[in-house]
């Protein structure tokens, strides 16, 4: 099993920025990609950005892309989305998951573990 610790949500004005940190202990070391994804009230389930083991390979939402950067330290176990320019739009409920296939990223039902996921508001 792996366990997922989100942390580093908060209320943050329009134009701020944020750093989300996701830290994972257990079988990290059969984990073959890690995501963001955002839930929103009454929206599904939505990828942010995933990273690869190596860190090595990256993917992004349009959304995201020029905005959010996501890295990981695997001495630490430990993955990072750092996010600027931040918008009203990007509110939500942010949870961080582990992959162990090598199958879509971008897709949530494709990742085995879950965090309990941090709360990001962006007031206007």
């Amino acid at each position: 099993q792996v366990q997922l610790v989100e942390s580093g949500g908060g209320l943050v004005q329009a134009g701020g920025s944020l750093r989300l940190s996701c830290a994972a202990s257990g079988r990290t070391f059969s984990v073959y990609a890690m995501g963001w994804f955002r839930q929103s009230p009454g929206k599904e389930r939505e990828f942010v950005a995933s990273i690869s083991r190596s860190g090595g390979t990256t993917y992004a939402a349009d959304s995201a892309k020029g905005r959010f950067t996501i890295s990981r330290d695997n001495a630490k176990n430990t993955v990072y989305l750092q996010m600027n320019n931040l918008k009203p739009e990007d509110t939500g409920v942010y949870l961080c998951a582990a992959q162990f296939v090598p199958y879509d990223e971008r897709v949530w039902t494709n990742y085995a573990y879950w965090g309990q996921g941090t709360q990001v508001t962006v007031s206007s």
